[in-house]
């Protein structure tokens, strides 16, 4: 059995009594020197530090020993922690959780913020690009003391200069401290000395949370699925948790940004062949603090990409073979929506529907714009829409 232990800045004397019988009967225990730093004298056992790196030496663990293991732990365990891992390698029936409270709820506590209405990202692993965001709030746990400083000069350099950031450091411990400040304050002159145990609450200025992104807030050459299309696409798609998609022809990125914003850990992989574009489609996404991968034509560039559990085609249907080498690429019961837009990309997925089924969609419409003082109707481009899903 695999106990884990989870322990705060206070140390033991913040430890439920369970937790430090646990801790004291011990016949060994593992963690890192930050959380052995926490243990007294009553906790006998030997300590073995993880190795770095340490995923590997996991799968191990019972292999190595008959007895009981532990684990110390910071905070809550199954919180963007070891807990989920060791319970995806061993199972639940081998892992024993003793949580403590999490710095997401310490920090919650110190801001007056319910824990429901605050999202938690966690950039200990992640890239700082994942917790820029167009508004709403956040607690950001930190991979070090540099953490604050990168992703104040990240949202200052993505015009949420203004957003409110409060840097709480050893939290529930007795050197806890706050340091409140805007993101341009911390970009431009940060404060000195600031712990490697912080976590950063963010309230995200301007806050222009909206459902869809309008076409205009993205960074495009004109080749971007417009608005009321781009809703259409997202519908056929039909994003789930954790799912990514393959944004073929990608363009701008529209349909894989709106795809990752749409659901929790959501990800895509955009196929351009424009450098221009690809550069529009990183700071696209680095705009709304999404995780995409860019890779250049398809389906050249498929190789090595992680498999999709969706794609959706916007651009290069044309291309022989494009259509074929993607369909090959999904999985048994994966989407696939395409779009055309010119009789010759409409003719092949009206093939494609005469061959393999799905649904075959044409949408046009239109918008109110001035006209000689007063008002009419213009037309936008009629989109052929072909989705299927893979036997």
């Amino acid at each position: 059995m695999i106990i884990i232990v989870g322990i705060g800045a206070d140390g033991m004397a913040g430890l439920s009594e369970a937790s430090r019988h646990e801790l004291q009967r011990a016949t060994v225990i593992y963690g890192s020197k930050r959380q052995f730093d926490l243990l007294d004298d009553s906790v006998a056992a030997p300590r073995r530090e993880w190795p770095s790196p340490m995923l590997p030496a996991l799968p191990r663990l019972l292999a190595d020993h008959t007895e009981d293991i532990h684990i110390v732990a910071s905070g809550d365990p199954l919180l963007h922690g070891i807990g989920g891992t060791l319970v995806r390698l061993f199972g639940a029936d081998n892992v024993r959780v003793l949580p403590h409270v999490s710095s997401v709820t310490l920090a919650c506590a110190r801001m007056g913020w319910t824990v429901p209405d605050t999202e938690v990202i966690s950039l200990v692993t992640a890239s700082t690009a994942t917790a820029v965001r167009p508004g709403g709030r956040a607690i950001v746990l930190s991979r070090d003391r540099t953490t604050p400083k990168t992703l104040a000069a990240l949202l200052n350099a993505y015009g949420r200069g203004a957003s409110e950031l409060s840097v709480l450091e050893q939290l529930g411990g007795a050197g806890e401290r706050r340091r409140d400040g805007t993101a341009h304050q911390w970009a431009t002159n940060p404060p000195d000395g600031v712990d490697d145990l912080n976590v950063i609450a963010v309230r995200y200025l301007p806050d222009e949370r909206v459902s869809s992104v309008l076409d205009d807030a993205f960074a495009h050459d004109g080749q971007i699925t417009k608005h009321a299309i781009r809703a259409l696409t997202l519908a056929a798609l039909a994003p789930r948790p954790g799912e990514r998609l393959w944004d073929v022809g990608a363009g701008s990125g529209s349909i894989a940004v709106e795809w990752c914003r749409s659901w929790r850990d959501c990800t895509a992989v955009a196929f351009e062949r424009d450098e221009s574009r690809r550069s529009n489609i990183g700071f696209n996404a680095a705009t709304y603090g999404v995780s995409i991968e860019l890779r250049g034509e398809a389906p050249d560039a498929f190789g090595g990409a992680p498999a999709p559990s969706a794609i959706f085609i916007g651009g290069g249907l044309t291309q022989p073979g494009l259509l074929d080498a993607c369909l090959e690429r999904l999985p048994a019961g994966g989407r696939l929506v395409a779009n055309a837009v010119t009789v010759e990309s409409e003719a092949i997925v009206v093939q494609a529907y005469s061959r393999l089924g799905g649904k075959l969609q044409r949408f046009q419409h239109y918008q109110g714009e001035p006209l000689s003082g007063f008002t009419g109707w213009r037309p936008r481009l009629p989109i052929t829409q072909w989705t299927v899903i893979k036997e």
